[in-house]
């Protein structure tokens, strides 16, 4: 059940009472030879990002490097995350030593006093080599409390095969994807479903690009104290954009969410979706994806822009995390030290997913899609670095405006009518 905004925010200052109330040491208990106490480290990661390759060779090498201790790793779901994190980072007993949280949460739960400071540690994690943003998204007063985990722009996967038989070419300015996208709806009048661009209703995160692009924001700051912009001239017809693709070229679901896009695309029911680069890896999977059928077909592009450069696409991700309240501090900041090594940043970059360190980009590849990866990302975006962004993502603002403007909603009210509700969260 999602919380209330106030129940979130009560958590939130729970989460200070509780990390100011902690012990004075590191946490790490020792074992007699001046190194950790053995113990279960408890690592949460989120969704399927992680490859499963990742996963083994952390486990594996975690517990050969510290003999006595393992580490299991659960899986936690993007949906309702905040909410569980919340709760979970709150109590000595239920809390995991490791967590992955969003590079775009991570600002609410650091000042909260929710992670262990890194700062410390942080050149022997890669220092200046780390992904600056997310870093910086992760830093309160000086201190770090997160690092980054891996990043990812979106660019657009499409059909090939639809391209051609429409007569298309990669589209070059924004007013011309839209146009594609239509027209590959037009194109194909079965499935009733298709898709000439896919694009679920809830899916504000793809729906941020056209509000960039138009040269709005989510949301602004102004001397310290940050309000919602989607109300704007600019943001309003970034939204109107949006609202466009979802009347004209979307058969998804007006309510739904962009969860498992390679499901669609592997039953024919795709032309273009903009997601991030590791669904390359589902598509060619033999048991999720269709690497026999419509991932033969896929292309990839850059969404082009107002002016024609890269459309500015949010950069995703994630950051990892040592929680405050976990009583095996230094194992956990151990394991938090493999995720960031070079092995396993490889793994993780063989699977499209931009590692956390930028001397590893060369990982990619020289594909096309390490192309449209680089290029995506050459005007990528954040989200705000509000105090209370969390909040705004827990509380589902952006999901029920991208939903109701799918369904043919007004688009000024339903803009002001968000900016109102995120008044009382962006500030914390």
């Amino acid at each position: 059940m999602k919380k209330s905004l106030t129940g979130v925010a009560v958590a939130a200052l729970a989460l200070t009472t509780l990390a100011a109330c902690g012990s004075d040491d590191d946490g790490g208990s020792d074992g007699g030879d001046g190194g950790p106490e053995s113990a279960d480290i408890r690592v949460w990661l989120n969704g399927t990002d992680t490859p499963q390759e990742a996963r083994d060779w952390l486990k594996e090498t975690f517990e050969d490097q510290n003999p006595g201790s393992t580490l299991t790793i659960e899986q936690q779901e993007w949906d309702g995350l905040v909410e569980k994190l919340t709760t979970a980072l709150s109590s000595e007993s239920e809390t995991p030593d490791v967590v992955e949280i969003g590079n775009t949460q991570a600002p609410t739960f650091t000042s909260a006093g929710a992670f262990s400071p890194l700062t410390d540690e942080l050149d022997d994690l890669g220092g200046d080599d780390l992904l600056p943003g997310f870093v910086e998204g992760a830093t309160v007063d000086g201190e770090t409390y997160a690092v980054p985990y891996y990043a990812g722009s979106k660019y657009i996967f499409y059909r090939k095969d639809l391209f051609e038989k429409a007569g298309l070419e990669v589209p070059t300015t924004l007013d011309e994807f839209v146009q594609a996208a239509i027209t590959l709806k037009e194109e194909n009048p079965k499935p009733a479903n298709f898709s000439g661009f896919w694009f679920p209703g809830q899916d504000w995160r793809n729906g941020a690009a056209f509000v960039w692009a138009a040269g709005g924001d989510l949301a602004t700051d102004d001397g310290g104290e940050w309000t919602g912009a989607l109300s704007s001239p600019e943001s309003v017809a970034g939204l109107e954009t949006a609202q466009e693709l979802f009347m004209q070229a979307s058969g998804a679901p007006k309510d739904g969410n962009e969860a498992d896009p390679w499901t669609p695309f592997c039953a024919g029911e795709v032309g273009m979706m903009s997601t991030p680069g590791w669904v390359k890896g589902l598509l060619e999977d033999p048991e999720a994806g269709c690497p026999d059928g419509f991932a033969k077909e896929v292309g990839v592009f850059a969404m082009p822009g107002a002016d024609g450069s890269p459309a500015p696409v949010l950069l995703g991700g994630s950051d990892i995390a040592v929680a405050a309240k976990s009583a095996n501090q230094d194992l956990a900041e151990e394991a938090v030290a493999l995720m960031l090594s070079e092995d396993y940043q490889t793994i993780m970059a063989g699977a499209g997913l931009t590692p956390a360190r930028t001397s590893l980009a060369s990982l990619l590849g020289d594909d096309e899609y390490a192309a449209a990866t680089q290029e995506a990302a050459s005007n990528a975006k954040l989200t705000p670095a509000a105090p209370g962004w969390a909040n705004v993502e827990g509380s589902r603002v952006l999901e029920d405006l991208f939903s109701a403007i799918a369904q043919g909603g007004d688009v000024q009210e339903l803009a002001t009518k968000a900016d109102e509700q995120m008044a009382s969260q962006l500030n914390g």
